[in-house]
């Protein structure tokens, strides 16, 4: 066995053929990212090279226990521990009833309890001077049209990475393929696919109506022969004219921050945190601000009143004349 059970899949281990049926159903049945099916095939490649040489049919709960424990002596994070234990114990949720199991050996495991950190979010004024860059603003070739309505619409409905890239120009069903997800511009809203296959419809507000309005009357420009199949309904194609990808993403709001003097590149997942944390900040409206967002459990909402209340404490701080507090 290795000496480092963390290493790299470069001892060519293979998934058995249970593990790949489980991952092509959470695919095609559950509609997980790719992102999220890359993590979990890691996480059972690790599963396997702890075993040595035992099937999973053969491991028991002491051994799950087993390499938990050695995995966090080994410097692995509460984070890292707690997506592989959810992975394991996903896949004998799945695997064992089929395999004969007596039991999940990974039901009753917990992994080490992590800190839940806040999410990081920009203020109303740095959203405004994100999103209102003159740079931005004054760039008008089909890139620039379609980034602008790209990070309106992120901070308009509040949108995964993921979420949004699935997005098409409008709902499509033929004998090869059907809408995940869509914007409806008439109505103003988006109907997402999220995790877990929980299906949802967010609001799109006006500056992103408008934006993916000026979107689409340039899109054809970016159309091309490689924009087949699925791809022809995407709403947002590169510039080879397939449906976009998150890396684009991500390195052309890096540009506009830049470009708009951000004290620290943005990622996609911070301009959801500050839709979140605005909209909160002024209906205080926690469920609805779970709907939007397609969280499955409330407490994740939860976090955004933290820093709702980080936002009212420096107000009360910098603003009453008695306050005395160190912020």
């Amino acid at each position: 066995m290795s000496a480092d059970p963390s290493a790299a899949a470069s001892d060519n281990l293979v998934l058995p053929e249970a593990a790949r049926q489980w991952l092509s159903h959470l695919e095609l049945n559950r509609r997980y990212s790719a992102h999220t099916l890359s993590a979990y095939e890691r996480d059972l490649l690790q599963l396997i090279r702890l075993a040595d040489g035992k099937t999973l049919e053969q491991l028991v709960n002491g051994n799950i226990r087993h390499y938990l424990a050695r995995l966090h002596a080994q410097g692995h994070g509460p984070r890292s521990l707690a997506r592989m234990l959810a992975a394991w114990r996903g896949f004998y949720k799945w695997w064992a009833p089929q395999s004969g199991m007596t039991s999940n050996p990974a039901a009753d495991v917990r992994a080490p309890k992590a800190s839940r950190s806040l999410p990081k979010a920009l203020s109303v004024d740095q959203t405004k001077a994100l999103l209102d860059a003159p740079a931005m603003l004054a760039q008008n070739d089909p890139v620039s049209i379609r980034d602008r309505a790209i990070f309106e619409l992120f901070y308009s409905s509040g949108l995964r990475l993921s979420e949004l890239i699935s997005l098409d120009i409008e709902y499509t069903q033929n004998k090869t393929f059907s809408s995940i997800s869509w914007i409806n511009l008439p109505d103003q809203d988006v109907h997402v696919l999220g995790k877990g296959g929980k299906r949802r419809s967010v609001p799109m507000g006006s500056k992103a109506v408008s934006a993916i309005i000026q979107w689409l009357a340039v899109r054809p420009q970016l159309v091309s022969e490689q924009t087949s199949g699925p791809d022809q309904m995407a709403l947002f194609i590169g510039t080879r004219g397939g449906r976009i990808s998150p890396r684009v993403i991500q390195l052309q709001l890096n540009k506009l921050s830049a470009l708009a003097g951000m004290p620290t590149s943005v990622h996609p997942h911070v301009l959801r945190h500050s839709f979140a944390s605005h909209v909160l900040q002024s209906a205080q409206d926690l469920r609805a601000v779970q709907e939007m967002l397609g969280h499955a459990n409330i407490s994740t909402t939860q976090l955004y009143t933290k820093l709702d209340f980080q936002h009212l404490a420096k107000a009360y701080d910098s603003a009453h004349p008695r306050a005395g507090r160190k912020s």
